[in-house]
């Protein structure tokens, strides 16, 4: 099966540590640290996702040098590099149109999720796109005051409420269609690509799993990170035997 690793942002809110090399070589662990990349590739090819094409753009020669052909993390790695920014779906307009359906997933994030289960999940509901979700809080630290049609009327005062939210967890599953919706060179963030899918009719879903999630893009996440990743390296990596690619 085939994923797509969208690794070519400048991960600017992880500075100065990416002024040195890319987001996605940031190291997880303190002991025997691995590359978050690395955790993202070798997940893909325990899930039968040989087939990886590595969208590029900063610091690109750091990514290939390190990834090189991929086979042993048991994948077959592909390189596109961006000239010029195109968001986090137009990109996918160098990839030839595939014949069944790809994984997308940001090459920054942390996570247990089973890529196979979700692959299972978007054929089985036949949707044209499918977006993993994970469960988030965010607290006010405020009074939040509410009011009606009457802007000067309170009709509620919350103090410091938490309001729960589902998130996009930055791995997706798109059908061979979604292409469809891809111009070369212009460019299209992925919220953009989804409504417009979902506006011309196309099934768009959403996949739940109970798992672990982080996006490395903040320092105290990138640190939280660590100590999860550190915590329950074998969560995350499965058996210590690196898959052998398929050849063939």
């Amino acid at each position: 099966m085939q994923a797509v690793v969208l690794a070519g942002g400048k991960g600017t809110r992880l500075r100065p540590f990416t002024h040195v090399f890319p987001k996605p070589l940031m190291p997880l662990g303190a002991e025997n640290p691995m590359p978050i990349l690395e955790v993202v590739l070798r997940q893909l090819a325990r899930y039968d996702f040989r087939e990886v094409n590595i969208i590029t753009g900063y610091l690109t020669e750091y990514i290939e040098t390190f990834c090189r052909d991929g086979k042993r993390f048991g994948t077959s790695i592909q390189y596109l590099r961006e000239v010029t920014p195109l968001g986090t779906a137009g990109g996918l307009t160098m990839i030839e149109r595939p014949k069944e359906p790809v994984l997308v997933i940001n090459g920054d994030i942390l996570t247990t999720l089973n890529f196979g289960e979700m692959y299972r999940f978007h054929c089985s509901r036949g949707s044209a796109a499918t977006i993993a979700s994970f469960p988030r809080e965010v607290r006010i630290d405020f009074g939040v005051l509410e009011f009606g049609e009457d802007p000067h009327l309170l009709t509620g005062y919350q103090e410091k409420p938490t309001f729960s939210f589902q998130v996009s967890m930055g791995i997706y599953i798109l059908d061979p269609s979604a292409w469809d919706h891809l111009v070369p060179g212009q460019p299209l963030t992925m919220p953009e690509l989804l409504e417009n899918m979902r506006h011309s009719g196309q099934p768009v879903n959403v996949y739940r799993e109970d798992c672990e999630w982080l996006d490395i893009g903040r320092h105290d996440d990138y640190d939280a990170a660590n100590e999860l990743f550190q915590a329950r390296r074998e969560a995350f990596l499965g058996s210590t035997e690196i898959p052998k690619l398929k050849v063939g």
